[in-house]
């Protein structure tokens, strides 16, 4: 499928660069295709970046049949472009589509369709550091029916936006709320997919832990309401004595990009990392010991955001004296190394543009 390319006749004012924030400014140009029963996926074009029109009864406005990856394109000092495991992303995508019923993507075609819209675009990727231009490709459902069934026409769409740190701490250590009623995902439901309808069920939550002073919501499970799963928008990591554990992917957790690549830099390190279930009692009695060196979350939006303080049932508990840890250092400096071309990738994780 070739793809068509409709060059904006108005391109718009370049940001501040300084002052980027994370979600809120948007490029020149998008990408869509579209699928239908009889064609498949069809039409991929890019475009300029517009609102789209849709019918008031498409069945993504009111089943939520939609799902979305988020990834970022970095520029590097001499001026190259790459992408930091873009494969993982569109194969998690279409991981998250076979959920909810949506058609799977063709991987290499959209890798393709990701590289040609950030040479188009490329002139909004900041240089400055923690800087990137951030992507993200979604699906929706798109078929004009109030039959709750899965849709049978969708659009693809690639829009993008140069953004800074996603936390205002930055790399600064962030507190976290442990939520203890509501809940985000059970094993059987969408947990491990992409979806809006999980974040959409975290805002609740995240507004009166936000009212608390808190950056995020750190999830219990849906059954028990005992064991550790994940942060809102990233997974997450403790370092307990000399072990560093994360908790197991069993089917209500994200299988992280920057998740995996944690884990597989700690093991080449030669750190004891374990994927296995930790109890929220587990944690505070760790915390109340002293036992408990560091707790990070890891995600493509923040990288690596250091945990200064978790709250549990009113009770507050300071990590590692709200300072960034020797572990939670290293990771993002290694990561951030490789994605902005400081570091020779030697693992086959980046895509040149």
């Amino acid at each position: 499928m070739d793809i068509k390319i409709i060059k904006t006749a108005k391109p718009k004012n370049k940001p501040d660069w300084n002052n980027l924030g994370f979600g809120n400014i948007f490029t020149d140009h998008m990408f869509l295709m579209n699928y239908s029963g009889d064609k498949g996926w069809h039409d991929a074009r890019i475009v300029p970046f517009e609102n789209l029109e849709f019918s008031p009864a498409m069945i993504a406005l009111h089943y939520g049949q939609m799902v979305f990856e988020g990834t970022k394109a970095y520029k590097t000092e001499n001026g190259d472009i790459q992408l930091f495991r873009p494969q993982n992303h569109l194969s998690r995508m279409n991981n998250s589509n076979r959920r909810l019923c949506i058609p799977e993507i063709n991987e290499a075609f959209c890798l393709k369709a990701i590289c040609e819209l950030v040479k188009m675009e490329q002139d909004w990727i900041p240089k400055k550091p923690g800087t990137s231009l951030y992507l993200r490709p979604f699906v929706f459902g798109t078929e004009e029916t109030l039959m709750v069934h899965p849709s049978s026409t969708y659009t693809f769409a690639i829009i993008c936006s140069p953004c800074g740190a996603y936390y205002p701490e930055g790399i600064n250590p962030v507190k976290i709320h442990i939520e203890t009623e509501a809940v985000r995902a059970v094993k059987g439901g969408t947990g491990d997919a992409k979806t809006g309808g999980n974040y959409a069920a975290s805002f609740q939550a995240q507004k009166g832990a936000e009212r608390k002073g808190y950056s995020q919501v750190l999830w219990l499970d849906g059954r028990e309401r005992k064991y550790i799963e994940e942060v809102g928008a990233m997974n997450v990591f403790f370092v307990i004595d000399s072990e560093i554990i994360t908790p197991k992917l069993e089917g209500s957790i994200l299988p992280g990009v920057t998740r995996l690549s944690v884990i597989e830099i700690l093991k080449d390190k030669g750190y004891n990392v374990a994927e296995r279930r930790i109890s929220v009692d587990e944690l505070i009695e760790s915390a109340k010991k002293g036992s408990l060196k560091e707790a990070f979350g890891t995600g493509t939006a923040a990288v690596i955001s250091p945990i200064g303080e978790l709250s549990y049932n009113d009770e507050n508990f300071e990590v590692n004296a709200r300072q960034i840890g020797k572990i939670s250092q290293e990771l993002y400096d290694e990561l951030t190394s490789i994605q902005y071309g400081n570091t020779k990738d030697n693992r086959g994780w980046v895509v040149q543009v």
